[in-house]
């Protein structure tokens, strides 16, 4: 059975993965999101198929750049622990260093932009688009923005 990773920050970047749970069944899959409220009750669902990185915004640049270092580490330990075949993530900041960690040790990336924007690249879209397997769009018109995309409409 493929080894899978599901990763994404917390909130509609979450909603939108855990669309995909119908096909979590078919795979050895792990899912990896931030430590919040909102996710610490999914412990209990997933058990032991769920890590957590440090939840992290943007909004204070200095504690921000100790966090996403923080979560590299983090990321580095639980990739080495499960060793996925494939990462598939919805984005944002948490995914982008799990993404990287495994193109290095030669996992497939899998990116579903968001949602939540029909015409302006997400930060973490723009990095992995360039070094993505596959990546999804969920709009026609990301198409333009993303030319070697592919349209997967929305998972909603």
């Amino acid at each position: 059975m493929k080894r899978v990773m599901f990763i994404s920050s917390t909130g509609g970047h979450l909603d939108e993965l855990m669309q995909l749970k119908p096909i979590f069944k078919k795979y050895d899959y792990h899912i990896v999101t931030e430590k919040d409220k909102m996710t610490e009750k999914l412990k209990g669902k997933y058990e032991n198929k769920i890590s957590y990185l440090v939840y992290g915004t943007r909004n204070k640049p200095i504690k921000y750049i100790f966090k996403l270092a923080y979560n590299c580490i983090l990321s580095l330990g639980i990739y080495l622990k499960y060793r996925p075949k494939y990462i598939v993530t919805t984005g944002a900041h948490t995914a982008g260093p799990m993404c990287c960690i495994g193109k290095i040790f030669g996992s497939k990336i899998i990116y579903i932009e968001t949602f939540a924007n029909i015409n302006k690249k997400t930060v973490t879209g723009r990095i992995i688009y360039h070094f993505a397997d596959l990546f999804i769009v969920q709009w026609e018109e990301m198409l333009e923005l993303y030319p070697k995309a592919v349209l997967g409409g929305s998972i909603y």
